[in-house]
């Protein structure tokens, strides 16, 4: 089972990366982000405007992405100009766009397969900022596997809709303090064992659910929102490291950063729901299995996250 997860990685909410920041009336700088996976760093390009030239240094290899710095030269204004990127085939990793004109608001946008590019605003919409981070809190919380297979645990390990809904809201305002916190530069933690012990939080929970017996609730079902919060605030150090590596808008950090939690919270949402739904269904069709089918969701959920533990500590 530990081999057939190798290629398994979670928290892999790593978009490609693409900034314009202007240094000049006619000079921007230019940094472009490309994950190895998902396309983007083979087959992806910046796209510029005819009336600009792009000088572009040597790429490097930074962790599991390709980075490369340039220097744009436009001949006038980028107002009303489409940037973005060529080469974003389906299939192919998102990527964030942002614009930084001198003296206003940054601009951000979601570039995909099916749009991407974007046209330059003189006056930026702050909504636009909104619509984006909106988004990427979304995928991080679906995408980002051992978030959701902690709230999926949760879920398995209680299994009442009130007491779900209790825990899901300790374990929202735990991890909404924590990601404000840190984004905000208020307190922090280093990421490694961070990410270490998430995975870690989720074992808990899968060793929780396999003991548990009728009759006889241990420590996570008497208390469970004391132990969703607890686990929140570490869940939410993980959000924080996902957000700083995407970035914030610099005149929009706190829209950026609401929208994102709102995000995530719209994911997780999603994830209960679902859970639930896949357990009333097994409860009406076949009610002697949905024990058994617990248990070996457990199991796979616990030996997942074991493999992420190891994984961490010796990286």
């Amino acid at each position: 089972m530990l081999v057939g997860l190798a290629p398994a990685r979670a928290d892999e909410l790593r978009p490609g990366y693409l900034e314009l920041t202007q240094q000049s009336a006619s000079e921007w700088k230019l940094v472009w982000k490309a994950p190895i996976l998902g396309g983007l760093a083979t087959r992806a390009q910046p796209l510029l405007p005819d009336y600009c030239q792009l000088r572009l240094e040597t790429p490097q290899l930074a962790g599991p992405a390709v980075v490369a710095k340039g220097t744009v030269t436009c001949s006038r204004s980028l107002d009303g100009a489409t940037v973005g990127l060529t080469g974003m085939e389906p299939g192919s990793t998102d990527a964030l766009l942002r614009v930084a004109p001198l003296g206003r608001p940054i601009q951000s946008e979601r570039l995909t397969s099916g749009s991407s590019t974007y046209t330059v605003s003189g006056v930026p919409d702050r909504w636009q900022v909104a619509r984006t981070y909106f988004v990427i809190g979304v995928e991080h919380i679906v995408a980002g596997f051992d978030h959701l297979l902690f709230v999926v645990a949760l879920v398995l390990l209680l299994q009442r809709g009130r007491a779900v809904v209790v825990a899901a809201s300790a374990f929202t305002l735990a991890h909404s303090i924590t990601l404000a916190g840190t984004t905000l530069g208020l307190f922090g933690l280093p990421q490694t064992p961070v990410e270490a012990s998430i995975a870690l939080s989720i074992v808990f929970l899968a060793v929780e659910i396999a003991k548990a017996r009728p009759g006889e609730p241990r420590l996570s079902e008497r208390l469970p929102w004391v132990v969703a919060f607890l686990f929140g605030l570490l869940h939410g150090f993980g959000f924080a490291g996902a957000l700083r590596e995407i970035g914030l808008p610099e005149t929009d950090v706190p829209m950026a950063l609401l929208t994102f939690n709102l995000g995530v919270e719209a994911g997780q949402l999603l994830i209960i729901a679902a859970t639930l739904a896949a357990l009333a269904t097994l409860e009406r069709l076949a009610p002697k299995v949905r024990r058994p089918a617990i248990i070996a969701s457990t199991y796979l959920i616990g030996a997942t996250a074991s493999f992420w533990f190891i994984e961490r500590i010796w990286a």
